[in-house]
């Protein structure tokens, strides 16, 4: 006889919040619940038996796993299965197919709307984009939804919650730059990084925890690291996040990735969000290095447009920042 909420369906292995390989213990209540949450806040134009999935994201990671896998199954639909992603071939099967749901992840979508030809395609069959994995900027979300016309939603999630814990709504306040509110069943709070306890004031960044039948068992194995991650049933996120007055939350950085340089607490994302909105950028990642006298300083790589190769110099881009950002947070 299987007991749902204590027998494990999966064991999810992820670097969780200290890096080291484990495997997340998630049962089959935490799986189902979290396909029902998902549909509860995501699925409001979603059609059972009429969806068409379109799957890039491999199975074997929890977001494709749940966001892809199984709620399809629950939707009764059809999944279409890409081996290999290639940001054209993306196009063509959503043109054909007419393809109505397309989860994915930030890099995909930058890859998809930086093809020259995208107002080719026609995309108007797809209701829903589903972005997670990584933080959204707010400018491959304005670029995609100009772009396609379809709705582009940044959800947040981590292995230890099935994985889906926020999102934005469909219908209804979208805010760039959020991950969103708590799904249905999900409670948050922000408290601070360094006690654990103390709950933070609105527009204040501390650790994120979680509660809902989405969080799991545990470890498999590691019940100090279980001990840690999970306390009085709440989860443990390790993310740095903040809340605005109408509940919504914003990732701010990992705990383990502030950089912090003269004793100034710096967050990559806010420096992220930044070169992504000149013209040239088309990826870009902030992280922080060791420095003489700053103890760490802030260090950024670009992958720039195409049609900029060979246009841009670092120079131009610590130029933009300037009046952006805080001095010590130039790149």
């Amino acid at each position: 006889t299987i007991n749902p909420k204590e027998d494990i369906a999966v064991l999810q292995y992820t670097g969780g919040t200290t890096g080291v390989s484990k495997g997340v213990m998630l049962s089959h209540y935490n799986l189902v619940s979290n396909v029902i949450q998902t549909d509860k806040f995501l699925g409001v134009n979603s059609a059972r038996g009429k969806e068409r999935i379109l799957n890039v994201l491999p199975l074997f990671h929890v977001y494709g796993m749940t966001v892809s896998m199984n709620y399809n199954f629950y939707l009764q639909s059809t999944l279409y299965l890409v081996e290999r992603f290639d940001a054209e071939e993306i196009l063509s099967i959503i043109q054909d197919e007419k393809i109505t749901m397309f989860p994915g992840t930030p890099t995909i979508y930058v890859s998809v709307i930086n093809i020259e030809k995208i107002t080719d395609y026609d995309l108007s069959s797809i209701h829903l984009c589903i972005s997670g994995s990584s933080p959204l900027s707010v400018e491959t979300k304005r670029t995609f939804e100009k772009l396609t016309g379809a709705k582009l939603v940044d959800a947040y999630g981590l292995s230890e919650a099935s994985p889906v814990t926020h999102s934005n709504p469909v219908i209804g306040v979208q805010k760039p730059g959020s991950m969103g509110v708590p799904i249905p069943g999900t409670d948050c709070k922000i408290v601070d990084a360094e006690d654990g306890i103390t709950e933070l004031e609105i527009n204040e960044p501390g650790e994120l925890i979680v509660k809902g039948p989405q969080v799991m068992n545990g470890y498999w194995n590691r019940p100090d690291e279980t001990a840690d991650a999970l306390r009085d049933g709440w989860l443990y996120t390790g993310d740095i996040a903040y809340m605005d007055k109408d509940g919504y939350c914003f990732i701010v950085s990992r705990k383990k990735d502030v950089i912090i340089a003269s004793g100034y607490n710096i967050y990559p994302r806010e420096i992220e969000e930044v070169l992504y909105e000149h013209p040239a950028v088309s990826e870009a990642v902030v992280y922080g290095v060791p420095h003489s006298y700053r103890g760490e300083t802030v260090q950024a790589s670009i992958v720039l447009k195409k049609e900029y190769t060979n246009q841009i110099d670092e120079d131009t881009i610590i130029d933009y920042c300037k009046g952006k950002l805080a001095a010590y947070k130039i790149p």
